[in-house]
C-alpha cells in the first residue's frame, strides 16, 4: 500500500508548534508513548474534527459516480454475503500478499447477533472523542457501500472508496488465480478495509464481524479487545439452531491473552463464551457483574444514563439513541474502550468523563429507531429477528405515545418472520406487508399469508411495492382523528430500512 504523503506526516507540516506543544501536555506518561499518540492528535488537527455521521448520498460527481457504479458492478459479481465457504484461507492468503495490512494498528473485534453496529458506532465515538484516530468496519449498510468503511468517524468517500479498491485488485486477481474459489463480496470488502485503515494510518480499528466469528473474513486479527453483543436465534444454517452452538461459532474472535467483554447472554451461550475464555487465559468482563447500566431516564430525543464501567461510574451521560438496548449498547462500549487501555486490569480509574459524555452525545446510528418524518411520525428500524424486534417494540413503546401505530414490514427469505411478526402484533394496529429489490427479500404474498395468521385478516394489507407500502401505511395512520398521536414504523431488514430511507428523502 501506499506510504503516508509528505503532507500526513507530523514532522513535514508542524509549522505552528502544534505537535512539540502536545508532547509537552503528557510529561506525565511514557515518552515514547507521548510522541505517538501526539503525532496522532496532530494528524487530526490537520483532518480537521470528525465529519458528521451521516449517510453519504451518491456522488454528486458524475463521473465519480459512474466509477463508483462500476466497482459495485464487480463486486456484485463475486459470491454474495449469504452464500459462505467457511474459512479464512483466501482472506488470509490476500492479507499475506497484501503486507498483513491488519497487523498494522491494534483492534476491537465484534460479534454477536444484534447491536453490533450500534455498539461499533459507540465504541468508535469514544475513542473519537479521547483523540485517537479510528477505522471502523461494519455491515451490512444501509444504503451506500461506502457506509462499510469509516475513517475519524465518517464513511470514506466515494474517491477513496474507488482507489482503495483499484490499489488492492490486483492482488485480489492474483489470489483468485491460485484458490479453488475467487474471493467474496465480503472478503474483498474486508481486505479494502483493512488496507485503508493501514493507509490512513489508524490507531484503533473497530470490527465488526459479517457473520459468526471463528470462519468469520474479518476473523485474521489479533483483537486486543473481543466483544461478545447479545446472542439469539438467526442465521441458524450456518451458525446453529442452539444459543449454545451459536456462541460456539462466535467465541472465534476470542483470542489468546484478549480481554473479552460480555453483554448480557442466555445462560447457555455465556457457559461456551466463559469456557473458551479459559482456554484462551482471556480476561473477561460481564455486563451485569463487572459493568452495566446503573439507571436510565427517557428524554427527549434519547435518554440519561449513569453507566457502570470497569473503573468507576460514569453519570449525566446523554445517549441520543432509543430504547434499553441501546443503554445496554452504552455500557458496553464503555467497558469496550476502558478495557482497550488496560482500565479494570492494569489501572484503577476512570476514562475522561467529559470525553466520554461528548463522544455519547454524538452518537448516531441510521435505521435504528431513525425519525425520518413527521407528521404522521414514521420510524425507521432494521430489527430482522425475534430478538430485535422484541427490543425495537419495547423501545418504541417506550419513547412515543403513538395512539395508533401502523407497521410497514419487509422481510428476507430464510428468516424466522413469524417470530418476528409476533413481536410486533402487541404494538402494531395494522401491518401493510411488501418487499424490497433484493433478490433474497421474501414475496409479499408469502409474507402476507404468516401475517394473517398472526394479525387476521382485517389488520393485513399487502402491497408488492415498497413506495406503495409506504404511501398506504402514512394514510393508514392519517386516518386516526387524533392525527399527531399516529405513527409509521418501517422494519423487518436493514434493506428495507435502507431503501425507505432513500424513498423518504433522507440522505
Amino acid at each position: 500500500m501506499s506510504e503516508p504523503r509528505p503532507s500526513d506526516r507530523h514532522d513535514a507540516s508542524d509549522s505552528d508548534g502544534t505537535f512539540e506543544e502536545i508532547v509537552d501536555e503528557a510529561t506525565q506518561r511514557d515518552p515514547d508513548l507521548a510522541v505517538i499518540e501526539a503525532g496522532s492528535r496532530t494528524l487530526r488537527t490537520q483532518s480537521g474534527p470528525p465529519q458528521s455521521e451521516a449517510v453519504p448520498a451518491r456522488p454528486a460527481d458524475p463521473e465519480t459516480d459512474r466509477a463508483l457504479r462500476a466497482v459495485e458492478e464487480e463486486l456484485a459479481g463475486r459470491w454474495g454475503e449469504t452464500k459462505l465457504e467457511p474459512s479464512v484461507t483466501r482472506i488470509a492468503a490476500l492479507m499475506d500478499v497484501l503486507g498483513e495490512p491488519q497487523r498494522a494498528y491494534p483492534s476491537v473485534h465484534i460479534t454477536g447477533t444484534n447491536g453490533k453496529t450500534s455498539t461499533a458506532r459507540m465504541i468508535e465515538a469514544l475513542f473519537g472523542a479521547l483523540d485517537l484516530r479510528t477505522g471502523r468496519y461494519t455491515s451490512p449498510h444501509v444504503q451506500s457501500i461506502t457506509e462499510r468503511i469509516s475513517l475519524d468517524g465518517a464513511p470514506v468517500s466515494a474517491e477513496r472508496f474507488i482507489e482503495t479498491y483499484e490499489e488492492i485488485k490486483p492482488y485480489v486477481e492474483m489470489v483468485d488465480s491460485r484458490q479453488p474459489y475467487r474471493l467474496s463480496f465480503f472478503e474483498v470488502m474486508t481486505g479494502m478495509a483493512y488496507a485503508a485503515f493501514a493507509d490512513a494510518p489508524v490507531d484503533v480499528a473497530v470490527v465488526e464481524v459479517g457473520m459468526g466469528g471463528t470462519w468469520d473474513a474479518t476473523n485474521v486479527i489479533d483483537g486486543s479487545v473481543a466483544v461478545v453483543t447479545p446472542i439469539a436465534l438467526d442465521h441458524t444454517d450456518r451458525l446453529g439452531t442452539t444459543p449454545a452452538e451459536i456462541a460456539g461459532e462466535k467465541s472465534g474472535v476470542i483470542k489468546p491473552g484478549a480481554t473479552v467483554i460480555l453483554a448480557q447472554q442466555p445462560v447457555e451461550a455465556a457457559q461456551v463464551l466463559l469456557k473458551k475464555a479459559v482456554e484462551a487465559d482471556a480476561t473477561v468482563a460481564r455486563e451485569g457483574m463487572e459493568f452495566g447500566v446503573v439507571s436510565r431516564e427517557v428524554a427527549v430525543g434519547g435518554q440519561l444514563l449513569t453507566l457502570r464501567g470497569l473503573g468507576g461510574e460514569y453519570e449525566d451521560v446523554f445517549l441520543p439513541l432509543y430504547g434499553a438496548h441501546q443503554a445496554h449498547n452504552a455500557a458496553v462500549a464503555l467497558a469496550a474502550v476502558e478495557a482497550f487501555f488496560g482500565i479494570g486490569k492494569e489501572q484503577a480509574r476512570t476514562l475522561d468523563a467529559e470525553a466520554v459524555r461528548k463522544a455519547f452525545l454524538s452518537v448516531l446510528s441510521p435505521g435504528r429507531l431513525e425519525v425520518v418524518r413527521s407528521s404522521p411520525t414514521v420510524v425507521l428500524d432494521a430489527a430482522h429477528n425475534p430478538a430485535g424486534a422484541r427490543a425495537t417494540a419495547e423501545g418504541i413503546t417506550e419513547a412515543f405515545s403513538f395512539s395508533r401505530l401502523i407497521g410497514v414490514v419487509g422481510a428476507s427469505e430464510g428468516k424466522d418472520v413469524r417470530g418476528l411478526l409476533e413481536a410486533f402484533e402487541p404494538i402494531f394496529a395494522e401491518v401493510v406487508v411488501t418487499r424490497n429489490s433484493s433478490s433474497r427479500a421474501m414475496d409479499a404474498d408469502e409474507l402476507a399469508a404468516v401475517a394473517v395468521e398472526v394479525f387476521g385478516q382485517d389488520r393485513v394489507q399487502v402491497e408488492p411495492r415498497l413506495d406503495d407500502a409506504l404511501e398506504a401505511a402514512i394514510t393508514l395512520a392519517e386516518e386516526e382523528a387524533e392525527y399527531a398521536g399516529a405513527g409509521v414504523l418501517v422494519t423487518g431488514s436493514v434493506i428495507t430500512v435502507g431503501e425507505a430511507r432513500l424513498l423518504l428523502g433522507r440522505y
